[in-house]
């Protein structure tokens, strides 16, 4: 029975919704998908040796993302063994209590994003290995919220900020769809903290409550949480869209900020998203590299891998491969 729940749950995560699919008219054509084709070979020519990219688990988690956003899995994809060796590379790092610090140390920030990485492995392959690590990672971002709401950067509940938090919700939100438990408390008070952080002069998201102005990148990360939260129809949300629309980009953050942006546009869907979509299409197409790679200079103190992989998971959206995307 639970190796036909498992077959069942994989089925259901793999495959986006006939109404979504109906619904979706922005599609990934020809040269895009050479695009990304070319970016997927630079990034597993470029795997380390012990199944990694970068110095944390953040930068191979989103280098798995950029496969599995493209329908690599273990035991499925072109690009199958390279995805078997990250996750490895995952599951090796975590701690006995859950914290997934990656071989080269890490933070909650990082954490995250392998949680996120794992629920999504899980939920298209059923992997029990994953599971286990996953639900202790789950249950110390969980044990680790603060009294407001939120996270930082160690796992204790001390202080708090929106690009930890989103990080932390992103992977709840995954591990809730896989049918993994997830307190309400804890996405009703991390949705009360991401409020918190609402400017209703601007209509954006500062980086903590009442701790200076607002931001692009933290807002596309606002509007990703009240999504992931259930809350659609927030009064937050109109002016944060709006915020987003009249600032259109972020220097500081470049490749963090459109990760945000592209699934916040995706859920929104229709005219804005298409816009949204073709914009980034143009603008990604225009500096790539010959190699396949991304190796742009908008945001400090980020490597190509990075770049690479985010760019990938944005021009990859319409493909509904990860659960997370799918609306």
């Amino acid at each position: 029975m639970r190796f036909v729940t498992t077959l069942l749950l994989a089925a259901v995560f793999a495959v986006p919704a006939p109404s979504a699919r109906a619904e979706e008219k922005v599609k990934v054509d020809a040269d895009t998908q050479k695009s990304i084709d070319q970016a997927l070979a630079w990034l597993a020519e470029n795997q380390e040796r012990d199944g990694g990219w970068g110095r944390n688990a953040a930068v191979t988690s989103f280098a798995l993302l950029a496969f599995m956003s493209n329908g690599h899995v273990p035991g499925q994809g072109k690009y199958s063994p390279e995805v078997t060796k990250g996750i490895r590379n995952l599951l090796a790092g975590a701690r006995e209590d859950g914290y997934l610090v990656g071989p080269n140390g890490g933070n909650m920030y990082a954490h995250g994003m392998a949680a996120l990485a794992l629920t999504q492995a899980w939920g298209m392959t059923g992997d029990d290995d994953i599971k286990k690590v996953l639900k202790r990672s789950i249950d110390l971002i969980v044990k680790t919220q603060n009294h407001e709401g939120g996270w930082r950067y160690e796992p204790s509940p001390t202080g708090a900020d929106i690009s930890v938090t989103i990080m932390q919700v992103m992977a709840l939100r995954g591990a809730k769809d896989t049918g993994l438990h997830v307190p309400d408390d804890t996405m009703d008070n991390a949705f009360k903290y991401m409020k918190a952080c609402h400017d209703p002069r601007s209509g954006g998201y500062r980086y903590q409550p009442g701790g200076g102005p607002a931001g692009y990148a933290r807002t596309a990360a606002g509007v990703c949480v009240q999504q992931l939260c259930g809350k659609y129809a927030e009064k937050e949300l109109a002016g944060a869209v709006k915020y987003l629309e009249q600032v259109g980009d972020d220097r500081g953050h470049y490749w963090y900020g459109h990760y945000y942006a592209a699934h916040a546009y995706h859920q929104l869907g229709g005219k804005q998203w298409e816009e949204y979509y073709g914009r980034m299409k143009k603008n990604l197409s225009a500096i790539q590299q010959t190699n396949g790679s991304w190796r742009d200079g908008r945001e400090s103190g980020v490597g190509p891998a990075y770049q690479t992989a985010i760019a990938v998971l944005i021009l990859s959206v319409p493909n509904d491969y990860l659960p997370i995307y799918q609306r």
